[in-house]
């Protein structure tokens, strides 16, 4: 610097100006003044979109010579999509990446490795401030290739109006207290709200509710070395026919059986239903709805323990490799996956839990619902999955296989063997690759 200053004090004024003006470039905050465009794909529904937006717009107001449009793609298809635009070149400068489409991605080789750059200063967040449990498949041989944008553990959404109307006077957060919210109270409840001529609970046949079924009795689908073991582990097995017969009784229903058009959410919010399960990404839609009153309440348990590990779900953000903005692009993967990003997108009922220390008082200062503070307390104790997603396509055969006995057209013990069969064939034709 005192050198900077000696050459300062001989050249003119307007010089300095001009100097000061284009150093301003080398910090994080600044930009290098080059206009840079940007796009970013994630999926979401509408309340979830506007959260991303928040992120986006809090760094183009630091970095005004960057512009990024973000590009909101159905879920449905938005794997096929990204896959395809990846092999063709032609893909979005970032994009958020499921868990279970990260394997698939890492093998393109289309996505750029980010260890470097998250050890850099260029960087707004270091990869030792997330929990190691959150890489899941995005960390592969010492390599990152996706940082965690949030998470979601899963919890119970109860509707407290339909649990009222259905006449039942014990609260489902007055149970947990109490150390009965579990199994048994659920199917109680649930009977009750399917007598009172309401869904009681709608189940999702996306494999994370079943890891969570089973956890909470105790069980394990896979063991520590990735072999499915759901045949031999009772606990397990106990889960599926606890759900095969709550469907049968009517207390649960699928929501792949649903009408068109009537979907978990919508029929939650218009009071049909006592109960969902999903992370945070339902509260900033149920919170616009001024006229529903909701509160989370975890996952209940059947070990006799007042909480078990339920499952979070959890989205990465990816660059790709030949993005034309590459450095930039990682600049702002960077900050959107930061406490600094985390915090703009998060803050005021948000749709996620941070995945990075810091902010954890984003979700403990909210005040809607009461019981916000559960997401936290499952984020501690959940799991990410980590053996599953590493088959590509293992999911999605597994959730076909399911849906056979969430529709009535099979019994827990068939889908047992069935999901075992096509498990262990899938997983020993990738071991042998």
């Amino acid at each position: 610097m005192k050198k900077k200053w000696t050459l300062f004090k001989v050249i003119p004024m307007f010089l300095i100006l001009l100097l000061v003006v284009s150093g301003c470039g080398g910090s994080k905050s600044g930009g290098s003044g080059k206009k840079v465009e940007l796009t970013m794909a994630a999926w979401g529904n509408p309340a979830e979109i506007k959260v991303y937006q928040k992120g986006v717009d809090a760094y183009m107001k630091d970095h005004p010579n960057v512009k990024i449009k973000l590009v909101p793609v159905p879920g449905d298809n938005y794997e096929e999509k990204l896959l395809t635009e990846l092999s063709g070149g032609k893909s979005h400068d970032v994009f958020y990446v499921g868990a279970e489409t990260m394997p698939k991605l890492v093998e393109t080789g289309k996505i750029a490795d980010l260890t470097e750059f998250l050890d850099s200063s260029a960087s707004y967040v270091k990869a030792d401030e997330f929990a190691d449990g959150l890489w899941g498949a995005a960390r592969k041989d010492g390599k990152i290739y996706g940082v965690s944008v949030d998470n979601n553990p899963l919890v119970m959404y109860y509707n407290k109006k339909v649990l009222a109307e259905a006449g039942i006077d014990k609260s489902p957060q007055e149970l947990y207290e109490a150390g009965e919210w579990n199994w048994e109270t659920f199917e109680d409840m649930t009977g009750k709200l399917n007598a009172a001529g309401k869904k009681g609970f709608v189940a999702d046949g996306w494999s994370a509710h079943l890891f969570s079924w089973a956890w909470s009795n105790g069980g394990q689908l896979y063991d520590d070395e990735g072999n499915f073991i759901l045949e031999e582990n009772d606990k397990a097995k106990e889960a599926f026919k606890y759900l095969e017969k709550n469907i049968k009784s009517g207390n649960f229903t699928y929501a792949g059986s649903l009408p068109k058009g009537q979907g978990a959410d919508a029929m939650f919010m218009s009071n049909q239903v006592g109960f969902v399960a999903a992370g945070r990404w339902l509260t900033p839609m149920f919170s616009e709805n001024k006229s529903l009153e909701f509160d989370y309440i975890p996952w209940p348990t059947n070990t006799g323990n007042k909480m078990e590990p339920a499952a979070i779900a959890i989205a990465y953000m990816s660059v790709a490799k030949d993005s034309k903005n590459v450095e930039e692009a990682m600049k702002f993967m960077s900050y959107y996956t930061s406490a600094e990003g985390q915090k703009a997108r998060l803050e005021g009922n948000g749709n996620a839990v941070p995945s990075v220390s810091g902010v954890d008082e984003l979700i403990t200062e909210d005040a809607i619902p009461e019981h916000a503070e559960y997401l936290i307390d499952a984020r501690e104790i959940g799991i990410v999955e980590d053996k599953q997603v590493q088959i590509p396509g293992l999911e999605k055969e597994l959730r076909d296989i399911t849906e056979m006995m969430y529709l009535g057209k099979q019994d827990a013990d068939k889908t047992i063997a069935e999901l075992s069969k096509k498990a262990k064939e899938m997983i020993a034709e990738h071991n042998s690759k």
